[in-house]
């Protein structure tokens, strides 16, 4: 039997591989559209008062998107999934129970 496992193949599973892809500490596509929105935002308006505005909101919800990266670094990918199998599964208590 030792002799068998020992002939085994073994492969590495590389960490990148496995790994969540997060940018800042946030999911990679969300941190790039909050981005995106508030570069947007600062150079339609051309004011110092908007960029202050940008940054600050940008700032904030990144930070938001590092907590919820931190609780679960799937947690954008999973609600997508909840959404797409809403019709399929109703949220009841049973399937027996009446409409």
């Amino acid at each position: 039997m030792a002799e068998s496992l020992s002939s085994l193949r073994r492969n590495r599973i590389h960490r990148a591989l496995s790994r969540p892809n997060l940018l800042m500490g946030a999911d990679r596509e969300l941190v790039l559209i909050t981005g995106l929105a508030a570069v947007i935002l600062i150079f339609v308006v051309l004011t110092l008062y908007s960029a202050l505005f940008g940054a600050a909101i940008w700032i904030f919800i990144v930070g938001a998107l590092r907590m919820m990266a931190k609780a679960d670094p799937l947690m954008r990918r999973v609600y997508l999934r909840h959404i797409s199998y809403k019709p399929y599964y109703r949220a009841t208590s049973s399937p027996w129970r009446r409409y």
